[in-house]
């Protein structure tokens, strides 16, 4: 299985009622906890470098640890940048050995957004990988507010971009801690009937459980983006390892006790994307 583009393992999805979680990363525990859990769960798994991630890790290195971890997995990884906001982020991604881009002009108007979203996809196609892009704007919780994706524009934003995956705007945020929002059906319904492209939820965190089953079971969208919620996850977990013992210094065995109790939390994640 190992390394995939993000094409190889939303068609599928697409074709037969599931969705892929892309797991933001912040660095090695939390990725090789995201991928000992799809191989769990016995499904894909999309690795997101997002500019978080990559203030604090180098993207060549990034790449390198994505790699390595698919490349001894028994279950499709992809190794995908999230939100590149530039050519150069893009092309530095290609060069380090992902094998997605997620281009995001998203607050640009729209045909600038489809001019630099077709030359990112245009260089991940003859790369031989995949390209993702945003249609309205997605805004951040106690934030920027939302723009919400009007279905003609994503119609016209996926024919002229080429692109394998289209995010789009429909009521979710980025950073929602807790899940009492929701996803707007009818708006996602009027995109899905324009165009044939994989959908993307960003800031599927702060999307109700029960929403997310059912949408990736009966809908378009492929792929939720999962972050805030295994960070605090993964925050619980070092609180915990950090408290139980005052005295201990060595964080390698403190981040130990991270470990497992990420890989249940993703586990659980993961097991609400499965199809029917």
């Amino acid at each position: 299985m190992s390394l995939a583009t993000l094409s190889e393992v939303l068609q599928p999805a697409l074709k037969n009622g599931y969705a892929v979680a892309g797991l933001v990363t912040l660095g090695w525990e939390d990725m090789r906890a995201y991928v000992e859990a799809a191989e769990a769960e016995g499904v894909s798994v999309i690795l997101q470098a997002g500019p978080s991630c990559r203030e604090h890790t180098p993207l060549p290195i990034l790449g390198k640890m994505f790699r390595h971890l698919a490349e001894a997995a028994s279950v499709p990884v992809v190794a995908h940048l999230d939100h590149g906001y530039s050519f150069e982020d893009c092309r530095e991604a290609l060069d380090s050995g992902f094998t997605s881009l997620m281009y995001d002009g998203s607050r640009k108007p729209l045909s600038q957004n489809i001019d630099e979203t077709a030359a990112i996809a245009e260089l991940a196609r003859k790369a031989g990988i995949s390209c993702e892009g945003e249609i309205g704007f997605v805004g951040y919780a106690n934030g920027e507010n939302s723009a919400g994706t009007d279905p003609e524009e994503a119609a016209m934003f996926a024919n002229d971009t080429g692109i394998d995956a289209m995010a789009i705007s429909v009521g979710n945020v980025h950073l929602q801690q807790d899940k009492e929002g929701g996803l707007d059906v009818d708006r996602i319904r009027a995109i899905e009937a324009v165009t044939e492209v994989p959908l993307v939820i960003h800031g599927g965190s702060g999307v109700p459980v029960a929403q997310r089953k059912n949408l990736a079971q009966t809908s378009s969208i492929c792929k939720f983006n999962i972050g805030t919620e295994l960070r605090m996850a993964f925050g619980s977990a070092l609180r915990d390892a950090v408290n139980t013992d005052p005295d201990r210094f060595d964080r390698v065995q403190i981040l130990k006790d991270t470990h497992q109790p990420l890989v249940a939390a993703t586990r659980q994640v993961l097991t609400n994307f499965k199809g029917a």
